[in-house]
């Protein structure tokens, strides 16, 4: 069986979210991984937060970012357990992000040494 990264694409809802919705939110995304894990296929994965995050370009120079004019933004992952990249995808299908407008996941398969 083969790892899978799933990377959550979307804007910075910091401020723009109610605490009762972020709530809400993260109740929908638990219930999404607990039912991974329920078919022992889930690995880890967690949130990614924008306060304090730096960029660090080719010639080391180091910025404040993720950039706000970029309209997307990783925030977060998980790693499934997949037989494939289609299955995991399947995965991708029932995260609650994906209920916000132009929020994407992006499935990749972990390169294994």
């Amino acid at each position: 069986m083969k790892e899978f990264i799933l990377i959550f694409r979307h804007e910075n809802a910091t401020g723009k979210v109610s605490p009762e919705q972020m709530e809400i939110w993260m109740k929908h995304q638990m219930d999404w991984v607990g039912g991974i894990a329920a078919q022992n296929k889930f690995v880890s994965g967690t949130g990614l937060l924008f306060d304090d995050a730096k960029v660090v370009d080719h010639q080391k120079l180091v910025t404040n970012g993720p950039f706000g004019d970029i309209k997307e933004t990783i925030g977060g992952y998980v790693i499934v357990r997949a037989e494939s990249a289609n299955e995991a995808a399947e995965f991708a299908k029932g995260t609650p992000i994906l209920q916000g407008e132009g929020n994407t996941v992006e499935v990749r398969e972990i390169l294994k040494q």
